[in-house]
């Protein structure tokens, strides 16, 4: 899929078709995960939040689109995912949530340290150590879907 033709430089390649043993491999890993979380108690609205989240903070439109339609799907409402981004300013997410997507932005960004422990010492409040260990791979697991999908301009075209 790769050109050394004139103007190929800008034309992107979609790594997921291009080495596809790779992206089957991520696709077992986000599996397995997902499995993970069901065990640890997270439920499916839940994971397509902290998909969101770390969408958001990625800036992966194609994953953003996918992961909208699976939190409708799973139960979300518009209200709640219209104000995610700002989920620290509404009082619509519970305690849980609110552990897990700081957890997530932390796992997303790699901020200070001061970040990063209260985050984890929040979610030690309301979470196990199980559903700990899932939402930090449901985190590390959509920002490398997010990194395949921008690297690769994946496009989110109108649905028909």
């Amino acid at each position: 899929m790769t050109s050394t033709a004139p103007g190929s430089a800008t034309r992107r390649i979609y790594i997921d078709k291009q080495s596809p043993a790779a992206y089957d491999a991520l696709v077992r890993t986000s599996e397995a995960v997902r499995k993970v979380a069901a065990e640890a108690g997270l439920d499916r609205a839940l994971v397509e939040l902290i998909n969101l989240r770390v969408s958001q903070i990625n800036g992966c439109a194609y994953c953003l689109h996918v992961h909208t339609r699976g939190a409708l799907r799973a139960g979300e409402t518009a209200p709640r995912l219209g104000v995610l981004a700002a989920w620290r300013d509404t009082e619509l997410f519970t305690p849980v949530e609110r552990a897990a997507l700081a957890l997530a932005e932390a796992t997303t960004t790699p901020a200070d340290t001061a970040t990063q422990e209260t985050a984890y010492a929040a979610a030690r409040e309301v979470l196990t150590d199980d559903q700990i260990s899932a939402v930090i791979w449901v985190a590390v697991t959509i920002n490398a879907f997010n990194r395949v999908s921008i690297l690769s301009r994946h496009p989110v075209r109108p649905e028909r």
